[in-house]
């Protein structure tokens, strides 16, 4: 909006009457004066405030031509009984019966009508639509006679070639008007800054804004309205809320019941979205209504990035699939696959023995997924006992329990939201938890211990086992419905000594890492001999204790058990289920050495595969 006066002056000596009481500002540009044209007058209100007027004056007939044309304020320039009688005495100059043709509106004493002349008849018009009419009506008992009127009624009596004179508007009459015409500049500008200084209050709040009035119709729709809905304002803006969003329907009942609420639930579509309403009053009397809301996903997002920041958790992946060394061929045609489940947003078990990188595949995962600006949220499900476990994944309110921490506490599945939680060691929890975690898991959303309000959620689940969940399943150790949850997608890490091509350039990448100084020895042909041969029960996490220890030692160090630990004794007696764990350790040792599947050596010992992995996990 611009901050200049339009003026649609009737005729050239008002245009020039204008210049001369404001020269600095007809020069300026401030005002923008057009002369009145009969044949464009419909339009000329309309170019002015296309030039930048912000206020147009005209003249009665004109005014009423323009008003339906413009959306800027439009001032009547009103006639004065001194400009009447003026023009009156102007008429008289003609001898003949004067016809004065003047807007209903303007009021005057008629007493003194009889000093200027016997011979004057009025008439009045309502609106410019009526003018041409009036006049018709005016000239059709006696042509003869002089007509006193505005600019609109002179150029009829021009036309048809009819005495007129020009009911001028006097240098008071114009100063008064422009001067009304200036305070109401004043006033605009003063209402445009607060109107921009109240939509960007609402533009840059974080609550999306939604008002109507007590016909239902939208007034307000702020800029985080739509971009949470998705719906623009043009569309919105004067129509009726139920009709453009009627999931919003309840609010027309609400405005009819003058009911208000808060923090209410509400689901649109996908989306879920916490809302208040209040009512708005004016003079004791209800106008409309507010509704503010906000995205609860956005909400959650907020919580955690506050959490992150203030508990500094470092809830980070750090590991990518560039940082897994490999050769094997068995390995790159695991990480393939990996890598295009890794793109998807499925669950996954991995599988594999202690040590061979089951978290470190887990993280490369997630940092290739969409997810990888979001939270990775790993526990080990066995390093915890049942109860504390199911506080940790689930969190807890204050006074939850004896010792819960003082204003409760957000579980792991919450950290996770937007991201990925790691459940390490899945094959470990119970029963009664693996039946809460399917809960969570189905619903999409979890409640924390001592709540009674529901929190939604979107975490991506990546399991790990050292044990075969489907031979649990057997035993029915494990939940078949959880399973099929867990496991869309499963990848199985082998162990080293299935892969004993990546052993040395794992074990060189270890020595890198861990050497201080460049003169160091390095390995001969009979020391990778001896790595290559070792059984690495321990997986790459025992490689790498042993090029630890390289570095310091220079000496290749490799832990084999030896019979003396078969006879521990505490305090003169034997450890009868000790000794039985080293028996059965040392046994399924030799039968792995020996190149036996694990299906081959549970069948040998008459165990099942699932008693193996657990006989394997120090192994």
């Amino acid at each position: 909006m611009g901050n200049k006066l339009g003026i649609i002056a009737t005729d050239v000596e008002m245009k020039k009457a204008i210049e001369k009481l404001y020269p600095d500002e007809t020069q300026s540009g401030k005002f923008i004066i057009e002369i009145l044209d009969q044949e464009q007058i419909d339009e000329q209100g309309k170019w002015l405030e296309n030039k930048g007027a912000s206020v147009i004056i005209g003249r009665s007939g004109t005014y009423d031509r323009s008003v339906e044309n413009v959306s800027v304020p439009l001032l009547r320039l009103r006639v004065t009984t001194a400009d009447i009688f003026n023009a009156l005495i102007e008429g008289t100059k003609f001898k003949k019966k004067i016809n004065l043709i003047i807007w209903e509106g303007i009021f005057f004493d008629k007493s003194w009508l009889k000093m200027i002349s016997d011979e004057v008849e009025i008439y009045s018009f309502k609106n410019g639509g009526d003018i041409e009419k009036i006049y018709i009506e005016a000239i059709s008992g006696d042509s003869d006679c002089v007509i006193v009127g505005g600019g609109v009624v002179c150029s009829f009596a021009r036309r048809d070639d009819i005495s007129s004179v020009f009911l001028n508007a006097s240098d008071e009459s114009i100063i008064e008007i422009i001067n009304h015409a200036e305070e109401v500049l004043v006033n605009l500008k003063n209402a445009q800054y607060q109107h921009e200084l109240l939509s960007k209050m609402l533009d840059n709040v974080r609550d999306a804004v939604i008002a109507i009035d007590e016909n239902e119709e939208v007034q307000l729709f702020n800029e985080r309205a739509q971009n949470i809905l998705k719906v623009g304002m043009v569309r919105i803006i004067g129509k009726k809320l139920s009709e453009v969003l009627p999931y919003f329907s309840f609010l027309k009942d609400d405005l009819m019941l003058h009911k208000e609420t808060k923090d209410e639930l509400l689901r649109i579509r996908s989306l879920v979205i916490t809302y208040s309403t209040s009512l708005i009053w004016e003079d004791h009397k209800i106008k409309g209504i507010l509704l503010t809301f906000q995205d609860t996903t956005r909400l959650q997002m907020l919580e955690q990035k506050i959490r992150r920041e203030l508990n500094k958790k470092g809830l980070v992946a750090k590991y990518n699939f560039k940082d897994i060394v490999y050769v094997d061929e068995t390995m790159s045609e695991i990480i393939r696959k990996a890598k295009m489940i890794g793109r998807s947003e499925s669950a996954v078990v991995i599988y594999g023995e202690s040590g061979t990188g089951k978290e470190l595949m887990a993280q490369s995962i997630h940092n290739i997924s969409d997810r990888n600006k979001a939270p990775f949220v790993a526990i080990n499900c066995a390093a915890l006992s049942e109860s504390l476990l199911e506080s940790e994944l689930f969190g807890y309110e204050e006074g939850a329990f004896t010792g819960a921490r003082k204003g409760g506490k957000p579980g792991l599945f919450e950290l996770a939201h937007g991201g990925t939680i790691f459940l390490d060691e899945i094959n470990s929890i119970s029963k009664g938890l693996q039946g809460k975690l399917l809960r969570v898991i189905e619903e999409k959303e979890v409640m924390r211990l001592g709540s009674d309000y529901i929190i939604p959620l979107n975490v991506r689940i990546i399991s790990a086992s050292n044990e075969d969940l489907k031979a649990m399943i057997q035993e029915k150790t494990f939940r078949s419905d959880l399973f099929y949850r867990l496991n869309s997608f499963e990848i199985i890490i082998p162990p080293l000594r299935e892969r004993r091509t990546d052993i040395e350039p794992l074990f060189r990448f270890f020595l890198k890492e861990f050497q201080l100084d460049e003169k160091i020895k390095w390995p001969s042909k009979e020391d990778f001999d001896k790595l290559i041969l070792h059984d690495w029960l321990g997986n790459v996490r025992e490689l790498r204790n042993v090029a630890e220890r390289y570095v310091l030692f220079n000496e290749i160090d490799l832990f084999q058990p030896n019979e003396s630990q078969l006879t521990k004794v505490y305090d003169d007696t034997i450890d009868l289920k000790e000794i039985y764990n080293l028996i059965d350790e040392r046994i399924i040792s030799q039968l792995i050495r020996s190149g036996l599947t694990k299906n081959e050596i549970a069948k040998k010992l008459g165990i099942s595969r699932a008693t193996l992995w657990n006989k394997t996990k120090n192994v």
